[in-house]
């Protein structure tokens, strides 16, 4: 019974044993999917469709349950067959499968990456979808005065900003106006933390970066008195630290204000609150602090403050300003020690070998091609050069001061500075030692001084020798010009001032093509040398290249554009290319830049009387004589002018002030006693006329005025004038008659220029007639007419005025003849002058301002006209015998 009971025990053990076929392959199965897992059918699960529209819920449950349900179990197909969940001793499923009766031993390890659903109890959820969406983010509530504070910091630290970009760019009004709104806001954001109860969070920082720009930005508008209380507020508020600072910046105010005994108080009160900690700080206010002293003329105290500088941080500013301290004192020896002191700052410049490369590395020379020109090597550069001209400046200064003479002062500051680092500036300092012999007028002081160059470096010689072709020049020595000019060429062909130089002289040999050439040069190595420019603009004027002067014109005139002489140029050029509305309009602006010059106004006077517009001549000469009072021919055409306009007793002030101007032209007087006699006011011409003949006892026209003047007016003075007439016209005769004999007996030659010497003789006993009385010095708004029969060399022009004089003059040439014939029977001295004797001396004269206009007509009667028989005698008949 016992047997049996085992023998059973152990054939169920073995129904439960899973045998393994040798020929099963263990990882077959894995082909097989859950239909749950079918993309295909995707469409069609209306679960999967509800998720993907709405984002959110969960999927419905799967159908499928867990072996051992109510339900049931749902078995799994597998390569092997249907599996059956079997239960273990402990109650727990099986996993393993039987195949034909045959078992297989479970494994302890699962498949990698593979769960089942069954055991999980969950679905194929890969984008947490079942979870529903994220909850939404909490909202901030800004209804707390927590977050009003925190916006309204904000937007205070925005307008700060805001201010200080504006400032940044120019606009200061602008920034003015955001720093004032920043403080509103400020002060809004203090009084709502005290209503919320935070007042001891204030914040301080805040509040001082508000009062700082505040007050900055008033100092940048110039409204110092709110700066001063700005900065006040905040000095005074002792929550603020290192506030004392501040008040550096209200000294700086006060020195723009000039109230430099608040500024060097403000300035120590700084000084006191900085701790020794801020060394350099401190430096700058005691620079301060001197330089106020300085304007104050407390030289003394302005010493001391620059000594303690030099004597703890020596700077080439403070140096220069020491040795202007003692040169306002007049102490030389201290000159010297402080100039000693100036040369010897160290610039903290390292040397200038390091940015040469000096091996083919192409990395270092890569490396030094990048810091060639940085920012730190520019610093470097303007470092040095600005002390280099404190160095110059001062030598120059105190060079006359330090010794009996300023050359032996040279020769010291010379002397040091071969000594120091700056040795390359000797040279230079020689070089204005002969500047500035020039500049005292001793010449050969500095072209001796500057002959010693000559054997020195290329670069020293080239200058020295530019400057001394440029002293030949100006003393017209071309010849020595043009020597050193090669020189300065030789030794330096690329030194655009020794180019110019050398065109310059041959400019002067009138050899225009070479100079042109030379001035190109020069401006191929400097393209920026307005000199060469110029010059070769008026080479092109003098070839009467005109379109290429005005090209060279155009340019400079866009590089000087406040250049008067380049717009006169572009003005005169117009005027040669018959364009007299471009001329003007540049003249125009040659005054907007010089509004007195008189020679521009005059100028363009002239062109607008070309253009035939006499009003606007008119107020540019009158401008220009009340500018230059003295310009003869301004003068000639203002006095034209009213005579033309019928306001004779206007122009007497102009001919009076040419009578001041050249006395010894009796043309002007005679106009003066032509205006007075045009003008009704025949007492007063008679006087001037006789004034005239006192200074002149020869004037023809002067006599024959008096005689006409005295015989209108019923004087007894006319026969004495008609016989001084006569005598002078005797005399003339002879006089020409010795020339006239003179030209027959000489050669051609020899005629000529006794044709000129008898000219002269004639103009010295007589005034040239008709239309000579005005053409010595004529405006050259007249100089279109030419005048033929003109006794001075000079006078190759006439002016308008005599226009119809001078017609008259060529008519009356003739009747010139008669009157001489007529002279000669004039009665003796002794005799009686009769006005109504047939002998009457013919008095004719030429009146020197011209014809008189004719009076306009005032009633219907004709007017009878002179007649050619007006001199004849008539009969009882009335017909001429």
């Amino acid at each position: 019974m016992s047997v049996l009971l085992h023998n059973l025990s152990r054939e169920r053990e073995m129904e439960n044993v899973h045998l393994a076929v040798e020929e099963e392959d263990i990882y077959s199965g894995y082909n097989d999917y859950n239909p749950t897992f079918d993309s295909e059918e995707l469409e069609n699960d209306v679960g999967f469709q509800q998720a993907v529209r709405t984002s959110h819920g969960r999927r419905p449950p799967m159908t499928a349950k867990f072996p051992g349900t109510a339900i049931g179990a749902r078995p799994l197909a597998t390569a092997f067959g249907a599996r059956i969940p079997l239960a273990s001793s402990m109650g727990r499923p099986m996993t393993g499968a039987v195949q034909d009766g045959a078992a297989r031993p479970m494994t302890a390890v699962r498949a990698a990456g593979y769960t089942s659903s069954l055991t999980r109890g969950s679905t194929f959820d890969p984008l947490g979808q079942s979870k529903g969406p994220a909850p939404p983010l909490e909202g901030k509530n800004e209804d707390t005065p927590e977050e009003k504070i925190k916006i309204l910091e904000k937007k205070v630290n925005d307008l700060i900003e805001e201010s200080c970009m504006a400032q940044s760019i120019g606009a200061l009004q602008l920034a003015l106006e955001k720093a004032k709104e920043a403080g509103r806001k400020e002060r809004a954001l203090v009084r709502q933390r005290e209503q919320s109860g935070n007042a001891e969070h204030i914040n301080l920082d805040l509040t001082y970066s508000v009062l700082l720009n505040l007050a900055n930005q008033y100092a940048n508008n110039e409204m110092y008195p709110e700066a001063l209380n700005s900065y006040q507020v905040i000095v005074k508020n002792k929550m603020f630290s290192n506030a004392g600072r501040l008040k550096v910046n209200m000294a700086n105010i006060y020195v723009k204000q000039k109230s430099y005994p608040k500024a060097i108080k403000f300035y120590r009160m700084a000084l006191d609150q900085i701790s020794n900690a801020h060394k350099e700080l401190r430096i700058k206010i005691m620079q301060d602090i001197g330089v106020v002293f300085v304007r104050m003329g407390q030289y003394s105290d302005a010493i001391t403050s620059f000594e303690h500088i030099m004597s703890e941080s020596p700077n080439i500013k403070t140096g220069f300003n020491l040795i202007l301290c003692y040169y306002a004192i007049g102490d030389r020896e201290r000159m010297k020690k402080a100039f000693q002191k100036l040369i010897s700052v160290p610039l903290g410049i390292d040397d200038e070998d390091k940015y040469i490369s000096s091996n083919d590395d192409n990395d270092s020379n890569m490396v030094i091609e990048a810091i060639k020109n940085d920012k730190l090597h520019q610093m470097e550069r303007n470092l040095k050069v600005l002390a280099e001209k404190y160095i110059m400046t001062a030598a120059k200064l105190i060079a006359p001061a330090i010794e009996t003479s300023f050359a032996t002062g040279f020769d010291w500051c010379v002397d040091i500075v071969k000594s120091s680092q700056y040795i390359e500036l000797a040279n230079d300092l020689e070089i204005n030692k002969a500047i500035t012999y020039l500049r005292q007028k001793d010449f050969n002081q500095a072209v001796e001084t500057l002959k010693t160059f000559e054997k020195k470096d290329s670069r020293v010689k080239s200058a020295a020798a530019t400057n001394l072709s440029f002293l030949y020049f100006l003393e017209k020595d071309y010849d020595q010009a043009d020597r050193y000019a090669d020189l300065a060429m030789t030794a330096d062909r690329y030194n655009p001032a020794a180019l110019i130089n050398k065109g310059n002289t041959v400019f002067v040999k009138q050899d225009y093509e070479k100079a042109a050439e030379f001035y190109k040069e020069a401006l191929r190595n400097d393209s920026s040398c307005t000199e060469a420019l110029y010059n070769l603009g008026l080479t092109y004027k003098k070839l009467n290249r005109l379109d290429e002067a005005l090209d060279c014109f155009l340019k400079l005139h866009a590089i000087l554009r406040n250049s008067a002489q380049v717009m006169y140029q572009l003005a005169n050029l117009y005027e040669l290319l018959e364009d007299p509305q471009q001329a003007i309009e540049w003249l125009i602006q040659v005054l907007s830049v010089t509004h007195t010059d008189p020679q521009a106004l005059a100028k363009l006077g002239e062109l607008y009387d070309s253009e035939g517009d006499k009003s606007q001549a008119f107020q540019y000469y009158y401008e220009s004589f009340r500018y230059y009072p003295s310009n003869i021919d301004v003068i000639e055409w203002l006095g034209a002018y009213y005579i033309e306009t019928q306001f004779c007793e206007k122009a007497i002030q102009f001919f009076e002030r040419a009578t001041l101007i050249q006395p010894t032209q009796v043309k002007w007087q005679l106009m003066v006693a032509s205006c007075y006699r045009r003008s009704g006011n025949y007492q007063k011409a008679l006087e001037t006329y006789k004034d005239i003949h006192r200074k002149f006892p020869e004037n023809v026209e002067c006599l024959r005025f008096l005689v006409r003047l005295c015989t209108d007016m019923g004087l007894n003075e006319v026969q004495e004038y008609a016989t001084k007439l006569k005598k002078v016209e005797k005399m003339k005769e002879i006089r020409e008659q010795r020339v006239k004999s003179g030209r027959e007996s000489s050669s051609r030659g020899r005629r000529e220029g006794s044709a000129g010497s008898a000219a002269g003789v004639s103009s010295s006993v007589s005034s040239p007639k008709m239309g000579t009385l005005l053409s010595n010095t004529l405006s050259p708004v007249y100089r279109k007419t030419d005048v033929k029969a003109v006794s001075q060399p000079e006078s190759q022009q006439t002016s308008p005025l005599l226009d119809s004089g001078r017609d008259s003059a060529h008519s009356s040439s003739t009747k010139g003849e008669r009157l001489s014939a007529k002279m000669r029977s004039l009665p003796g001295s002794n005799e009686p002058y009769e006005a109504s004797s047939p002998k009457e001396i013919d008095a004719s004269y030429v009146d020197p301002l011209g014809p008189q206009m004719e009076r306009p007509k005032t009633g219907a009667k004709r007017r009878v006209e002179d007649d050619d028989f007006a001199d004849e005698e008539l009969g009882d008949d009335l017909l001429p015998e």
